[in-house]
């Protein structure tokens, strides 16, 4: 779960972020800009990260603050998962990254496959709607909504990529290390519980 001064920051961030977007008065658009500093403040205060900067990934954005998305490819071969071994942080996670706009779930997911392990993939079904908060990743100035969706390999072959180093297909028992800011043991494992059960309900938190 999310500390509560994250909590707290986001939620000041989204109002301001709507404030600014839809109010006219100056005096209004004056008081939600406060209300973005003191957010930007908070985040500063308890992750030691340049304001600047925060203002650039955190604060940023304009418009009716929404969750962002992130989709993950689940991919089975020989009840082995694909996993790509991230260069940023040499860990493993299944393909995927966050959704880019005009492109549906399954094109992002299909394009992301195959940026990130060479293999062309057909998307079929949604297995997992989970909201970051509540599962163990690191803290993130970001709401974040995780789909997951199992694929079927139809073409190309194993290739490290600018973002991957390594591509594989490992067991449920035979994991390497996570990269949990992308996701979780909890979240992979249970991913092998569609492939021995097909017919098990969407995951959705």
């Amino acid at each position: 779960m999310q500390p509560k001064w994250l909590e707290w920051a986001k939620q000041i961030q989204a109002i301001s972020q709507a404030g600014l977007e839809y109010s006219r008065d100056v005096y209004d658009l004056e008081r939600f800009e406060m209300l973005r500093t003191i957010s930007l403040e908070i985040m500063h205060e308890y992750t030691g990260v340049e304001t600047a900067q925060l203002r650039e990934l955190f604060a940023g954005e304009t418009g009716y603050a929404t969750p962002k998305v992130d989709v993950r490819g689940v991919i089975f071969q020989e009840n082995k998962v694909l996993l790509v071994r991230e260069r940023l942080d040499g860990a493993w996670s299944l393909p995927g990254g966050w959704a880019d706009i005009g492109l549906s779930a399954k094109e992002n997911v299909v394009k992301e496959i195959a940026e990130e392990t060479g293999y062309a993939a057909e998307a079929g079904r949604l297995l997992a709607v989970l909201d970051k908060k509540f599962h163990d990743h690191p803290v993130s100035p970001f709401h974040v909504y995780k789909m997951f969706i199992h694929c079927e390999i139809t073409g190309g072959e194993a290739t490290a990529t600018m973002e991957t180093s390594e591509v594989g297909f490992f067991g449920e028992e035979d994991l390497p290390p996570l990269s949990i800011e992308r996701n979780t043991e909890h979240q992979v494992k249970t991913m092998f519980e569609y492939l021995r059960n097909p017919e098990r309900a969407v995951w959705v938190d």
